[in-house]
């Protein structure tokens, strides 16, 4: 009988581990000095086995001809080249727009499901357009149907947080001269007690007034005297100085203000001094020039067929809606509280109206939630520090199939932001995009009473997967 004579293993004295899954194990280690590497891993789609199977039906035997088709979608996302070219009235633009109708955010819906600040909304727009003496009138209008309702997404216009306009709201025109494009929205109308947030007062009213009579016309003096305005490239300077594009744009803000002051100056004396007003006092000015932008890129990249990407995502406090390139289907999920959220006095979570608005577009073009990282204004509502606002950021990258190589965060890297929201890694990681927003008052018509940063809904990017891995190109 022989005996046993190898030698006894020795342990190492140092380890290191990598740990992958629950981040607990990793915690625990740390805290015991041992060098750690933590790996974010997650059972697929979450173990629902009809979305693994369609998971590997799209990653498997459809993947070459999806990663072609997004190949070109970012391409179109990366180098569109938005530039606004006019602002006019909606109707002399909107030719499809039947009479009596009102454009409003988010998918399409019946006046008995649209949300208090969205009533508020449309009631103070058909006053605007002298349809109802006033806000009660239009009420019933609108309850009898005499005032038709149609989402702005399918006139190619986007509209902010709970806006509705009529036909004789100013229309900013933004062509994207790479993909002979055209998209729209209309002028922001600024802080305070505005329909965009809810309102329908007076004030409300007035200001609509302001810019259908005053600001419409000096601003489209203005483009005509400047020539096409490059978007994107202010929206990038703009980055480089803290605006996330979505929740801050004061800097992008200043930049158009400069560049546009000799045409400003040259504006006749009727009305010049109160436009200059409302531009000074409206730090918001741009977001809804970048949605435009947004919408312009887009709109070129929903032409390509049998893409994963996403290109369409909107919201109007009672239902979100997604579409993906080359497709007219809209995926709708409930929409959701915007959970991560800092409230004025007084207000809370119990006070929030839903997620709305057609702003979210722009987390589909690197920014809002995906320029986060470069943004200590999105910091101050997600945690106060600049590790807290990146990790919105990481999120993003998670679930993007790109970057883009026109915006670049300095406190990032100088990296570029995530681009293109691929509707696989949502669901493969059950992570959906997050969305720098504000926050409305659900019921009492007060307005804005906080700002912060919502998650997607993630029932209809599962259903958007499912319909993808169904359809037989």
């Amino acid at each position: 009988m022989t005996r046993n004579t190898r030698s006894p293993v020795e342990l190492p004295a140092e380890v290191s581990v990598i740990n992958v899954g629950l981040p607990l194990f990793a915690d625990a280690l740390r805290e015991q000095g041992v060098p750690v590497q933590p790996v974010d891993w997650r059972i697929p789609a979450g173990g629902d086995l009809d979305l693994v199977a369609a998971l590997e039906e799209l990653y498997g035997p459809r993947s070459d001809a999806i990663e072609t088709a997004n190949a070109e979608v970012l391409r179109r996302l990366n180098e569109g080249v938005p530039q606004l070219v006019d602002v006019t009235p909606a109707a002399t633009v909107l030719s499809r727009l039947p009479d009596l109708t009102l454009l409003h955010c988010g998918p399409a819906l019946d006046w008995n499901d649209v949300c208090d600040p969205l009533r508020r909304s449309m009631r103070a727009a058909a006053v605007a357009e002298s349809w109802a003496g006033d806000v009660e009138a239009a009420d019933r209008l609108l309850a009898e149907g005499a005032i038709g309702l149609e989402p702005a997404y399918r006139y190619d216009t986007v509209v902010p947080m709970a806006s509705a306009i009529g036909p004789s709201a100013p229309l900013m025109v933004v062509d994207n001269t790479a993909g002979n494009t055209r998209a729209f929205a209309p002028i922001n109308q600024g802080p305070g007690d505005t329909p965009w947030f809810g309102r329908d007062t007076p004030m409300a009213i007035d200001r609509l007034n302001l810019l259908q009579q005053i600001a419409g016309p000096m601003l489209r003096a203005v483009v005509q005297a400047t020539g096409p305005i490059d978007l994107w490239a202010l929206a990038a300077q703009g980055v480089q100085i803290g605006d996330d594009m979505h929740m801050r744009t004061q800097g992008t803000t200043s930049l158009l203000v400069r560049n546009i002051l000799p045409a400003l100056a040259a504006l006749p004396d009727d009305g010049r001094v109160e436009f200059a007003r409302f531009l000074a006092g409206n730090h918001m000015f741009f977001l809804n020039l970048a949605m435009a932008a947004a919408k312009s890129v887009a709109l070129w990249a929903e032409k390509v067929t049998g893409s994963s990407i996403v290109t369409t995502m909107c919201r109007n406090g009672t239902t979100y809606g997604i579409r993906l390139a080359g497709s007219d289907k809209m995926f709708q999920s409930p929409a959701p509280p915007i959970a991560d959220a800092l409230y004025y006095e007084d207000y809370g979570p119990e006070s929030a109206a839903m997620d709305i608005g057609d702003s979210a577009i722009l987390e589909l073009v690197g920014l809002g939630g995906a320029a986060a990282a470069g943004s200590p204004a999105v910091a101050g509502f997600v945690g106060g520090t600049m590790a807290d606002a990146a990790a919105i950021t990481e999120q993003m990258a998670l679930i993007c199939a790109g970057r883009s190589s026109r915006f670049k965060l300095p406190t990032w890297d100088n990296a570029g932001t995530p681009l293109g929201v691929d509707v696989r890694r949502v669901v493969e990681t059950a992570t959906t995009p997050r969305i720098t927003t504000g926050v409305l008052h659900v019921s009492s018509g007060v307005g804005q009473i906080g700002a912060g940063v919502a998650s997607a809904p993630s029932e209809c990017f599962q259903d958007a997967v499912r319909a993808l891995a169904a359809h037989r190109p």
